[in-house]
């Protein structure tokens, strides 16, 4: 069960405020993750941005949250970069102020953060690395590309199954204003969101 003031939010989330535009950009995620739940087979989803500090590891939280919200199993989801820097603290304590319970388990220029939904559950390891780094998988993953400049800057990564495009702008243009919090906020949850939308018309298996 996750933690009672995340499963309240998830509830509150209206996947009726997704355009259609917004929905045909989501389906191919939905197809992806269809056809390996079906086929009872492992769903290894690595989403992927610049720096690995902000879109791509809201996206991975909220993605393996939202498996086990509506108890899709055998996901495992993973994040990196084209280049790795630091996950940045506002989108760790972004996550904290809706209910996820942090842990940093190393101070240092890229801090490791453990990051809970569920008290029965492996926390989200949350750390900057390249998308090929020995924490992700090889192979047979889907590579979700979460900002325009990595998915311009990646024509080819080495053994994704399948490359989705589903970009969100970034909240590092608010950083150090007024907005700051608000703007990481709102990015959080449109991601929360749409992923919850994505799970949400995955089919349960037949008995």
């Amino acid at each position: 069960m996750l933690y009672h003031k995340l499963n309240k939010l998830i509830e509150t989330l209206d996947t009726s405020s997704i355009s259609k535009e917004r929905q045909l950009i989501l389906k191919p995620l939905i197809d992806f993750i269809q056809t390996k739940h079906t086929s009872k087979g492992i769903i290894n989803l690595n989403f992927i941005c610049t720096h690995n500090s902000r879109r791509s590891h809201l996206s991975q939280v909220w993605a393996q949250t939202m498996a086990h919200y509506f108890d899709i199993s055998h996901v495992f989801c993973y994040s990196g970069g084209t280049e790795a820097t630091a996950l940045f603290p506002v989108a760790a304590n972004t996550l904290e102020h809706v209910g996820f319970k942090i842990q940093k388990l190393s101070e240092t220029t890229n801090s490791v953060y453990a990051i809970s939904y569920a008290e029965n559950a492996h926390p989200v390891i949350g750390f900057s690395k390249t998308y090929d780094d020995a924490f992700n998988p090889e192979s047979e993953f889907a590579a979700i590309l979460t900002c325009s400049s990595a998915d311009n800057g990646c024509p080819f990564i080495a053994g994704a199954e399948q490359r989705i495009s589903i970009t969100y702008e970034d909240p590092k243009a608010f950083d150090n204003t007024p907005e700051q919090a608000e703007k990481y906020r709102e990015r959080s949850l449109q991601i929360a969101t749409e992923l919850k939308y994505v799970f949400l018309n995955v089919k349960p298996l037949e008995n």
